[in-house]
């Protein structure tokens, strides 16, 4: 049985070498088969160069690596990974180490127990309370609206089994959300907690900003409730205001027109404006996933790698996505 382990990597130079020496050591005491995948996101260090110099010295070529043209996001990232991924179980890791390698042994030991995909949900323990709290609001708020089930704490670490992971590669889509798509596929699946770990170097890559976009990606990919909730939105206010229209008209007959209700049609235009933008917003946001769809581009662009040609049972590569040997 062959195992890979695909490490998405963007500016890991100051970690990269002690990760790597952690999860061979983790690997080689379970006596398996195993293949090390790494995808270089376009990073600016010399995280590359470093892969290049672990593969050269890995004399049973267990060391793999696909580095990008550019930075095209962790998503792209996992899903290079997992096409160049050649295990009967792939085991998606960070390569900042809060992703304990010791947690690999027990999620082979559930594959084993024919558990298709295993997957490790952290605990809270250590965050601060407002990104806790935000977080479960979130998980609830968006556990009403998509398609899927999403569990708080439960992230990109996780092991797929072969089967899983060629039909998360049938899954063809430019705005991937891939806790959505390991979600979406189903198969038999299990969770273990473990302790959330500290990051050992380096700050982590995820600003408010990027948490926010990301979030609104969860809530978008997989429904298409928010368009629903825009045309009851304007049924309801249509009733509103004709329910108004209808007071007015009767208040003018019975008592006569007084004084101009400026204040009334200040406040009632400047509303149905910010919810018409709204609105237009939310439309936007589906407009724009269909304009990217519709366009068909790789996903990732590939300049240097010493991997074999994608596995077979993934999609054809796309036109577009270079690679140099």
């Amino acid at each position: 049985m062959l195992i890979s382990i695909v490490v998405p990597c963007f500016n890991e130079e100051e970690i990269i070498g002690r990760f790597h020496a952690r999860v061979t050591a983790e690997l080689e005491l379970l006596g398996t088969e195993f293949e090390l995948v790494y995808v270089d996101d376009g990073s600016h260090d010399r995280t590359l160069p470093l892969l290049e110099e672990m593969a050269a010295a890995d004399t049973r070529s267990r060391t793999r690596y696909v580095s990008f043209s550019r930075n095209f996001g962790k998503e792209a990232a996992m899903l290079a990974g997992l096409r160049h991924a050649a295990g009967d179980a792939v085991v998606i890791m960070d390569a900042d180490l809060q992703h304990p390698p010791e947690l690999v042994a027990r999620m082979l030991e559930l594959h084993a127990q024919g558990f298709d995909q295993v997957v490790a949900r952290r605990t809270r323990r250590g965050d601060r309370v407002t990104r806790t709290l935000a977080a479960r609001a979130y998980y609830r708020l968006i556990n009403r609206l998509v398609d899927v089930e999403l569990v708080d704490g439960v992230g990109d670490f996780r092991l797929l089994s072969r089967r899983t992971v060629d039909a998360v590669l049938e899954l063809t889509e430019y705005n991937r959300f891939s806790k959505g798509l390991f979600a979406w596929v189903g198969f038999r699946t299990t969770t273990f907690a473990y302790e959330n770990a500290t990051r050992e170097q380096g700050r982590s890559k995820w600003s408010f900003g990027k948490l926010l976009n990301y979030g609104l990606d969860g809530l978008l990919s997989f429904n298409d409730k928010p368009l629903r909730a825009a045309l009851y939105l304007g049924l309801l206010l249509v009733s509103v205001a004709a329910a108004y229209a209808a007071w007015i008209v009767g208040a003018a007959l019975s008592n006569g027109v007084d004084t101009p209700g400026y204040v009334t049609l200040l406040v009632t235009v400047t509303a149905l404006a910010g919810v018409q933008m709204v609105m237009l917003g939310v439309v936007g946001e589906y407009v724009g996933r269909i304009y990217y769809e519709v366009k068909r581009r790789p996903h990732f662009l590939v300049k240097a790698t010493n991997t074999a040609a994608p596995h077979t049972a993934a999609p054809p590569q796309q036109p577009g996505e270079l690679v140099r040997r």
